[in-house]
């Protein structure tokens, strides 16, 4: 097949089908040209429905071809993938996703280097204020977790499932940890502030990491000291709730805390380790300043995997097939993607490179096998899926401020953090 400029307008017999349960009948076979792009697939395939359902509403779809999305013309994408354009040509449409709508942005007093969404009934977010900050769907702040005395740099939800009782840790500059106990469901008409239930000391440089253990029994973090601690999240046997009613003389409760060392620690980076995942009881995943990724073997205390990255690391991430590929981003604009069941290389199987500055945060979605966020000093979130090299969408919400954080927030909304000094979220965005 030979498709050029002057031929681009030939036409291309095509069987639309699709996955999806809501469209139940058929949509005929068509001829299209071979000029068509996305836009132009998708309105054909919401004429067709519109065929067999009239109150069908027109909505954005993508387009598979032999499990790879479609990102150009159908006739630039059959020359490209050398695909035959004489036999009927079948068309997978899945829906587009798009986000919906822009949430009002969170305002903080600073820079808003840390945001965690895993839990559905609030926010967690970590200020450049040295402050950690709890949220609302409506945008409500409903805790402040008062203590630490530099930025907050990484966050993490411990425990948030049953009852209405969570537990979280804060990472910060002032080279502790602080572990924190709050109730959701506690009414309030102003954010209470909160203090630490413990304190994690040990690290001898600022610490960069959090991330909690499955259980929530543990918390492992990484710091500027090269080293990678693990850390006891057990609570005091005298109940601490410093949220409590016990204001009538201070605004502020205070507390006994409590202190604790770390564990134990994992040793072999040689600069700062700027991320930590725990996705697994017996491994945790780092990426280091110094250039690797490394997989550890929590039990012998030794990395069993390194991954070599030409450039120092800011971040990393554990999903998508099999919850076991890793997403990877630093000092510049290519979040990469590894294969660590593939033996014997170490090459990433994915790179995707519309950024154009330092890649600061990646987040997998926890219930699909292609799709993940990116984050940029750039300002921009992109939100890609392993079937094409094209973003699927980018979001401009921080107007070119860096964006320092992201994460997924009830499977439908992206939660991003940055220098503007707001958290924005963008909902709606429906991945199948």
């Amino acid at each position: 097949m030979e498709i050029d400029e002057g031929t681009e307008d030939r036409q291309v017999q095509v069987r639309f089908v699709t996955k999806l349960q809501d469209i139940p009948f058929k949509v005929p076979n068509t001829t299209i040209p071979a000029s068509y792009s996305r836009l132009d697939l998708s309105k054909v395939v919401n004429a067709l429905i519109q065929t067999e359902n009239p109150e069908w509403e027109s909505e954005p779809f993508d387009f598979l071809i032999n499990g790879v999305l479609v990102r150009m013309s159908l006739g630039q994408f059959l020359l490209a993938k050398g695909i035959s354009a004489e036999k009927t040509l079948e068309i997978e449409y899945i829906r587009a996703i798009v986000p919906r709508k822009e949430e009002e942005p969170c305002l903080h007093n600073d820079w808003v280097s840390a945001v965690d969404g895993s839990s559905p009934r609030f926010i967690l977010t970590g200020c450049y204020d040295g402050l950690g900050r709890v949220w609302t769907a409506s945008g409500t702040c409903t805790h402040i977790l008062q203590g630490h005395s530099e930025p907050v740099t990484s966050v993490s939800v411990i425990s948030a499932e049953g009852g209405e009782s969570c537990r979280v840790a804060t990472a910060s500059k002032d080279r502790t940890l602080r572990l924190w106990k709050f109730n959701t469901e506690e009414p309030t008409n102003n954010a209470l502030r909160t203090t630490a239930y413990k304190i994690l000391r040990g690290h001898g440089a600022a610490v960069q990491s959090v991330a909690a253990h499955t259980s929530g029994e543990m918390v492992c973090s990484g710091s500027w000291d090269s080293t990678i601690k693990l850390w006891q999240t057990d609570e005091p046997d005298i109940e601490v709730d410093v949220s409590v009613k016990k204001r009538k003389k201070s605004d502020e409760a205070k507390e006994s805390q409590l202190e604790a060392e770390a564990v134990s620690s994992l040793v072999g980076h040689t600069q700062c380790v700027s991320s930590v995942k725990w996705p697994q009881r017996d491994i945790i995943y780092s990426a280091s300043w110094d250039h690797s990724i490394r997989r550890w073997d929590i039990e012998s205390g030794k990395d069993i995997l390194n991954i070599p990255c030409s450039k120092a690391l800011n971040c990393l991430d554990i999903g998508g097939e099999g919850s076991a590929l890793v997403a990877g981003g630093g000092s510049d604009p290519i979040l990469r993607i590894w294969d660590p069941r593939k033996p014997g290389t170490s090459a990433p199987i994915g790179q995707f490179s519309s950024h154009t500055s330092w890649i600061t945060a990646c987040k997998w979605h926890e219930s699909s096998w292609f799709h993940v966020l990116s984050a940029s000093y750039d300002g921009k979130v992109m939100l890609w899926d392993m079937r094409t090299t094209w973003p699927l969408f980018v979001i401009d919400s921080h107007k070119d401020s860096k964006v320092l954080c992201v994460d997924w927030w009830k499977g439908d909304s992206v939660v991003s953090g940055g220098a503007d000094t707001k958290l924005c979220i963008s909902s709606g965005v429906s991945v199948r």
